[in-house]
């Protein structure tokens, strides 16, 4: 974009604006806006255009509202080429896609290419076991809890099981529902005392009864043991080769057949099972289940699974050995998955080695901020490599305070509380990095409006946030337009960076919104209104407070000319017959000069009075000179007017400082019902002194006050007579 040509009408309350900026030869542009001149509803313009959204006018809503932002070709503007920068937003925060700031590419494809057979073995896994189990539960979380108490220890689990379950022949409990079991409702029922008694009794009578048992042996042989053997000895055609199991007991028993075999594991199982006894104790247990609704399912469960009371003892190590017999059932792919988690491990530290020793541009702006701006604190990265890798969406930053040898680190919310109006600017600021860095990285062409970000910042931190505006001035794929009420911000940019020709300062007139050419940012004294002083008695007339003020500082002021040119500035008995020549004298004088004004002979107030009519009919804008010739005829008229009323020599000459403000007080003592004039000369006092009592070093007051009101002012002190 060379160009950008701006059409509004009813936009926010901008009446009309029409004009444009040429980017051909900068990329920046600063507009001077004192306050009311509409800056924020411009700012507000872009940001719909960035937002895509239709502008239009708050407060008279029916107004139509017309908006044409273009470029040289005519062509609007794309919606992600504008960023509106606004003054300040405590709430905002980085966005996920300043996270892309972190990421280098060839990492992250390398890392989410080395755990894409990883997550897919896992997802097999997990598919797995929950038909198995057939839970409902999250199975990954299950898995982890039960073997490290933890909800996000998967894979620390898994490698503390896999030699056991590589060990287990068999998988004994893979059958076992495990939302009947494992229902929290049950837990809580069978952690009672009654329950845990019952169980224990029941645990008690069987261990007694195998222990008894002709066959069967605690711990190394029982009953589902010799059903397991009986099995697998058929399904390897043991008996078909005519081959013979013996069994020890009090006389040794040779079986020949599978059959053979099953009938007496059944027999053997019978006869404990089917113990008087145990019966009576498992009928404890099932009658207490029976009085708990809840647990229906496990009892109905239990009934058909007799032979799980036994486990109920200890349903920590239950717990284990059932999803070890899940595994078991599934060991293929529980294999696949650690070998594939294993080899993936090695690179793994490889690649967060390397991604740990890279700076990122996301750094760059923290190493900006930490370096430029002056706040309590310091910024840090601390999940830098997992966004990086993909791990994490968002950056996290510590915030820690230094004092002297002591430091803390706060979170955001503690941060705001701490810090001050300014430093939470500065903190916004962070924000503003972070999204233009972004879009430097991604090389994305943009125009950046800047509404006043540096306001009520100190000066050292406004002086860096300048720095940062023309660092970005430097980079081809910017443009800015810098929108301020600030004028030592708006002065300092330019004499930093920004051209010129391209300043302006805006106005607001009757009809609309206006743009000049600026004039006078650097000292108008020096460089526009001395040089000028013999040939536009309106840039005469503004040198007078000048004047004055350099005499005071290089004088006092009791020196005569300081004297005269106070006459000039408040109504005195000699201010009518100051001459012209008088007043080039004592600019002779002060600056060496030798200047002689035609009409040497005229008193300077006729001059004032003449020049002040003038300016009622000029053409609106930015005026300096015009506001400062209409404040002290405004002044002058107005004590003139309360000497005259007030009618006191003697009073007058004995005031020697605030001359304004105490002949009003005096006037209304005296004519405290004449309420209108009061009203006006009140507005006298609140209005001139700024726009008199100035010097070459800061005249924003006199940018900041609308010609109109001080033409409306005037004419309402003419009116008093």
């Amino acid at each position: 974009m060379k160009t950008l040509n701006i059409d509004l009408e009813n936009c926010y309350g901008i009446k009309s604006l029409q004009t444009k900026f040429d980017f051909s030869k900068a990329k920046a542009c600063a507009v001077y806006a004192p306050n009311g001149s509409m800056k924020s509803s411009l700012a507000q313009t872009f940001q719909d255009v960035a937002d895509g959204t239709a502008s239009k006018d708050r407060i008279f809503t029916t107004r139509v509202c017309r908006r044409e932002i273009t470029d040289e070709a005519g062509a609007d503007l794309p919606k992600e080429s504008v960023l509106v920068v606004r003054p300040y937003d405590e709430v905002l925060g980085h966005s996920a896609k300043t996270s892309t700031l972190l990421v280098n590419p060839l990492l992250r494809k390398e890392y989410e290419a080395l755990y894409a057979d990883i997550e897919a073995a896992k997802e097999a896994l997990l598919k797995a076991l929950k038909v198995q189990s057939g839970s409902k539960k999250d199975i990954e979380k299950e898995l982890s809890i039960t073997f490290t108490a933890r909800a996000d220890q998967f894979y620390v689990a898994l490698n503390r099981i896999r030699d056991e379950v590589s060990e287990m022949p068999d998988s004994p409990l893979a059958t076992v529902s495990y939302d009947v079991i494992f229902d929290d409702k049950v837990l809580a029922l069978l952690g009672t005392d009654e329950a845990n008694t019952a169980i224990q009794d029941y645990i008690q009578k069987y261990n007694e009864l195998l222990a008894a048992s002709t066959y069967f042996r605690k711990g190394t042989f029982n009953y589902y043991n010799a059903e397991t053997v009986a099995k697998q000895l058929a399904d390897n055609g043991f008996f078909d080769a005519k081959h013979s199991v013996t069994l020890n007991a009090d006389t040794k028993l040779e079986i020949t057949s599978q059959k053979e075999l099953e009938e007496l594991v059944a027999k053997e199982k019978d006869a404990i099972s089917n113990d008087k006894d145990l019966k009576n104790k498992f009928a404890k247990l099932d009658k207490l289940l029976q009085k708990n609704v809840t647990v229906r399912d496990f009892e109905a469960y239990l009934l058909n699974h007799e032979e799980l009371l036994v486990r109920l003892g200890n349903i920590p190590a239950f717990k284990e050995d059932v999803w070890k017999s899940y595994l078991k059932e599934h060991f293929e792919l529980f294999q696949d998955l650690l070998n594939k988690y294993h080899a993936a491990q090695a690179r793994r530290k490889e690649i967060e080695g390397q991604a740990e020793k890279e700076r990122t541009q996301w750094e760059e702006v923290i190493d900006i901020f930490n370096d430029r701006f002056f706040v309590p604190f310091k910024l840090d990265a601390t999940n830098r490599l997992a966004v990086i890798l993909g791990q994490e969406p968002m950056l996290s930053l510590d915030f820690t305070f230094e004092d002297a040898d002591d430091m803390a680190v706060v979170d955001r919310n503690a941060l705001m509380q701490a810090l001050s109006t300014g430093e939470k600017k500065a903190f916004y600021v962070l924000n503003i990095l972070f999204e233009i860095e972004v879009r430097k990285k991604a090389k994305q062409e943009t125009l950046i409006i800047v509404d006043d970000i540096a306001d009520s910042f100190d000066y050292k931190n406004k002086y860096a946030i300048i720095q940062y505006l023309m660092d970005i001035a430097e980079d081809s794929h910017f443009k800015q337009i810098i929108l301020t009420h600030n004028f030592d911000f708006y002065r300092t940019v330019q004499s930093r960076f920004v051209r010129y020709p391209d300043c302006f300062m805006a106005s607001k007139t009757a009809t609309g919104l206006v743009l000049e050419q600026a004039a006078g940012i650097q000292n108008v004294f020096i460089k526009d209104w001395k040089p000028k002083f013999a040939t536009e008695p309106k840039k005469k007339i503004a040198c007078i407070p000048f004047m004055r003020n350099l005499i005071e500082y290089t004088k006092d002021a009791a020196d005569p000319d300081f004297v005269t040119l106070t006459s000039l500035l408040h109504w005195k008995p000699d201010s009518s017959q100051i001459t012209i020549s008088d007043l080039d004298v004592i600019f002779n004088r002060l600056f060496g000069k030798n200047v002689a004004s035609a009409e040497g002979a005229k008193p300077v107030m006729d001059l004032i009075m003449h020049e002040a009519g003038e300016c009622l009919n000029a053409a609106e804008g930015i005026n300096f000179e015009n506001k400062i010739v209409l404040a002290v005829s405004i002044r002058l008229t107005a004590e003139r007017f309360m000497v005259k009323r007030i009618n006191n020599a003697a009073f007058v000459a004995g005031i020697d400082a605030n001359q304004t403000p105490k002949l009003l007080k005096k006037f209304r003592e005296l004519f405290g019902t004449e309420l209108k004039a009061i009203k006006v000369l009140q507005r006298v006092t609140l209005m001139t002194p700024e726009n008199i009592h100035l010097n070459s070093f800061m005249y924003e007051p006199i940018l900041d006050m609308s010609d109109e009101h001080l033409r409306r002012l005037y004419g309402d002190v003419i009116a008093l007579g």
